[in-house]
C-alpha cells in the first residue's frame, strides 16, 4: 500500500529543527492534503508505474489547516488524476516490427 499524504517543509532556521514542541500549525515540517505541499506526485506516480507497483494508493490524510471533510473531496480524486495506466507496448514499436518484416523479405 502507497499512503498518500502531503507535507511541507519551512527554510525558517531560527526555531530549530522542525519546531517539534510547537503546535502543528507552527512547526518547520508539517504534513500537508496531498497537492498542498511539496510532495512531487508526478514523479512518484510515474516510478510505481514504471516497477509495476501492485499496491494501493489510500489517501492518509493529517493537515493541520484544511477540514477533513475537504481533505477527503480532494484527496480521492486527486489520487484518481494522478495514477497513470501502464502501457501495454513502446510507442516505437510499429518500427520495430517493420525492421523485422523488411529483414524477413529478404531485403
Amino acid at each position: 500500500m502507497f499512503h498518500v499524504k502531503g507535507c511541507g517543509v519551512s527554510s525558517d532556521r531560527t526555531a530549530g529543527r522542525l519546531r517539534g514542541y510547537q503546535a502543528w500549525v507552527n512547526r518547520a515540517g508539517r504534513f500537508r492534503s496531498p497537492g498542498d505541499g511539496q510532495v512531487d506526485f508526478n514523479a512518484i506516480f510515474s516510478k510505481l508505474t514504471q516497477y509495476d507497483f501492485p499496491g494501493w494508493a489510500v489517501l492518509e490524510w493529517e493537515c493541520c489547516i484544511k477540514s477533513s471533510e475537504q481533505g477527503a473531496a480532494e484527496g480521492a480524486p486527486f489520487i484518481q488524476r494522478h495514477i497513470i495506466q501502464a502501457a501495454g507496448s513502446t510507442f516505437d514499436d510499429f518500427a520495430v516490427r517493420a525492421r523485422i518484416n523488411w529483414r524477413i523479405g529478404g531485403c
